[in-house]
């Protein structure tokens, strides 16, 4: 398979949203209270994109995974309720989904990954993330790809995991 990771457009905003709903639905079908809130929203999906937030993984040009990232402006990161890893620049990923079609292909796995090419081709060695407790799927996959729990934030009044990476600076 070809895939890409590139900057969402705003003619991917149908697609995107339509994946963000399916994880939604396998959320709570998995028995997690997370994004059974009202969030994310095509609101959300739409601000992404209007700040450059979005990211699509494509496979063969057509959308398959979502993710916003976003540099060093995470307000509540300030208040962890712990100890993050590093106080550098970092880029934060949020609302990371796979289509439905494409599950259980190791997909979100790559986006991760490719998250992280795309902070150290930018010179940034320090990914941060959250995820619900409940959300076991994605602690498994921060666990695989070697990121260190550091504490809790608060999104929504609700308490989520907060994990960091420290890319290691190529030679």
């Amino acid at each position: 398979m070809d895939y890409q990771f590139r900057r969402a457009e705003q003619t991917d905003l149908q697609i995107i949203w339509s994946i963000l709903k399916e994880a939604i639905i396998r959320r709570k079908e998995d028995g997690s209270n997370q994004w059974q809130d009202g969030y994310p929203n095509e609101e959300v999906i739409k601000n992404d994109l209007y700040n450059n937030y979005g990211y699509v993984l494509t496979s063969n040009k057509n959308v398959i995974g979502y993710c916003a990232l976003i540099k060093n402006n995470e307000p509540e990161y300030l208040k962890i309720q712990g100890k993050w890893l590093s106080e550098n620049d970092f880029i934060v990923f949020h609302r990371l989904a796979i289509s439905g079609e494409f599950l259980n292909k190791g997909l979100a796995k790559k986006m991760v990954l490719l998250i992280e090419d795309h902070a150290v081709s930018n010179q940034i060695h320090s990914i941060k993330a959250d995820t619900n407790h409940d959300n076991i799927p994605m602690i498994k996959l921060f666990k695989t790809l070697g990121y260190t729990f550091c504490g809790i934030v608060h999104f929504r009044k609700s308490p989520r995991n907060a994990f960091e990476k420290i890319i290691k600076k190529l030679p």
